[in-house]
């Protein structure tokens, strides 16, 4: 089985790199995402993250996804609609302590660790579920999250992966195990 990871297309949060809202795609995204099409093997099952911007992704490509709640983005509680750098700015304890402790969840939501292993949970489900190509449209943390699952890497490596916009990671299930085949594709050539 092949799974096809997508991060939704562009919204005002993710150009602002701000802690997203339950936000639309902007004009730009919506016109990106359209393009998503042309990467998608035929007759690949599709599932999408509960939120807008992932569902609003699917749509401009013509996808009619079903929807997976633990696709879903990590919950940042109060933070939500917030840069880190306001967060920081307002509170650096309670930032530094997001970042370094994978437990903590100082804004009231999921702490990375919770978020992680919901991510974990839905991928070794997905392994097992046959052959041919799967495309989750989802977040970037949960791209994060799966490459970490996956090279099963300590939970810090989650912060040094950047994942784009309208990018593809590729996995391929071999077994009992994950292949990660590649990372950050950009749809857009």
């Amino acid at each position: 089985m092949r799974l096809l990871l997508v991060r939704h297309a562009p919204t005002p949060a993710t150009r602002r790199a701000d802690f997203p809202l339950d936000e639309p795609l902007d004009a730009r995204g919506q016109e990106q995402a359209a393009n998503l099409a042309e990467a998608i093997p035929t007759r690949a099952e599709v599932v999408s993250s509960p939120a807008r911007r992932c569902r609003e992704t699917a749509a401009a490509a013509g996808l009619r996804p079903d929807i997976d709640e633990r696709l879903a983005e990590c919950d940042f509680g109060a933070w939500a609609g917030r840069s880190l750098q306001q967060i920081y700015d307002e509170d650096s304890a309670a930032a530094t302590q997001w970042m370094t402790d994978p437990e903590a969840a100082p804004h009231g939501g999921e702490s990375l660790a919770t978020f992680s292993a919901r991510v974990a949970g839905w991928l070794d489900e997905e392994r097992c579920s046959g052959n041919g190509y799967r495309v989750a449209i989802t977040h970037g943390g949960v791209v994060k999250a799966s490459v970490v699952h996956v090279l099963g890497a300590r939970l810090a490596a989650f912060w040094r992966i950047d994942v784009s916009p309208l990018s593809i990671t590729e996995l391929h299930a071999h077994g009992d195990n994950w292949t990660l085949a590649r990372v950050n594709a950009p749809v857009l050539r």
